[in-house]
């Protein structure tokens, strides 16, 4: 067969071919059939180059287009995996991670009322009283905490060495707060009161001295966005709990099975926000910036974390409950 009558029979599949890979470039726009068909013309594709390889190898027009041709096609069929990474990332954080902190919104509530509630008690209680704030310590002690050690605390280390340490302790803590919801709720209840009323002892003693602004100043930047995260990793231990105290009609195992998928993607989306939080932690709170930017700062974080996780979370829940069934609460 002479070259152009090789060109004109396979022309069309070619095209075809070309046509096909160009679209599969978005993942969805090719169908499951399509697909099929984009694997059979790269084959027989393939099979094209090698015999123009040997039978017109002096004409680099056809040689180089079909090469062009097999090396796109090739491209898509076998770069795909690290392309479905990419888009498994990017569906988890825009729909999979938002969409489960959603549907544990009412153990969310739970959680916060657990931590803020010993907090403010702890932190009015001492804030007004001289004999509970005589209870905190020794009076030295108090007053070195007060004027110099908590806030050298945010500055003692190199800002990503310290940005790391926190980082790691508040995964550990998130984690903690999740896995000992299997305990029937108690110890994650227990985690976000004693959680809730240490910083309150903290805010108390701030508070009683007039000190409240400094309190509030170095508290805020990265409170806002670390304390939301660990109310949300203690709300999914929660769900836990609550799932072995009241498993419906299915047996502990099977209701623990499916919503442990379910919530374990809300402790793993949380990472990012405790790593955001501990950077915000190590660069931000103890620089010497005004106290409106650096709580500025941690405001924006906290809006940005509650207005995708909840007001989004709706949203992504709705789509992925549009796309099939999933673990509700």
């Amino acid at each position: 067969m002479d070259i152009d009558a090789f060109v004109a029979t396979h022309q069309y599949s070619w095209t075809r071919l070309g046509d096909l890979t160009q679209r599969a470039r978005k993942l969805k726009s090719v169908s499951p059939d399509e697909l099929d068909e984009l694997v059979g013309l790269y084959q027989r594709t393939s099979s094209h180059l090698a015999h123009a390889r040997l039978a017109y190898g002096a004409d680099d027009a056809i040689v180089g287009r079909l090469t062009y041709l097999v090396a796109g096609a090739n491209g898509i069929l076998y770069g795909r995996r690290e392309t479905n990474v990419r888009q498994s990332v990017t569906r988890f954080l825009v729909l999979t991670f938002p969409a489960a902190v959603w549907r544990i919104r009412r153990f969310i509530v739970v959680a916060a009322l657990l931590t803020i509630v010993p907090w403010a008690v702890m932190q009015v209680w001492i804030g007004v009283s001289p004999d509970a704030f005589d209870l905190t310590g020794d009076p030295a002690v108090t007053e070195s905490y007060i004027e110099n050690d908590f806030e050298a605390y945010y500055s003692s280390q190199p800002a990503q060495n310290f940005a790391g340490q926190v980082f790691l302790n508040n995964v550990r803590v998130g984690i903690l707060a999740f896995a000992a919801g299997a305990l029937l709720c108690v110890f994650t209840a227990f985690i976000l009161v004693y959680n809730g009323a240490n910083v309150g002892i903290a805010g108390g003693l701030f508070t009683h001295v007039g000190e409240w602004e400094r309190f509030w100043g170095l508290i805020l930047p990265h409170g806002l966005l670390e304390i939301s995260a660990v109310i949300v990793s203690g709300a999914a231990g929660l769900r836990i709990g609550w799932t072995v105290i009241a498993p419906g009609d299915q047996t502990r195992w099977q209701a623990l099975s499916a919503q442990g998928r379910d919530v374990g993607n809300v402790v793993i989306g949380l990472v990012v926000a405790f790593a955001v939080a501990g950077l915000i932690e190590g660069f931000v709170t103890g620089r010497p910036w005004p106290t409106s930017i650096r709580v500025g700062i941690g405001a924006i974080a906290f809006v940005a974390f509650w207005g995708w996780t909840i007001l989004h979370g709706r949203r992504a829940d709705q789509i992925l409950s549009a796309e099939g069934p999933h673990t509700s609460t």
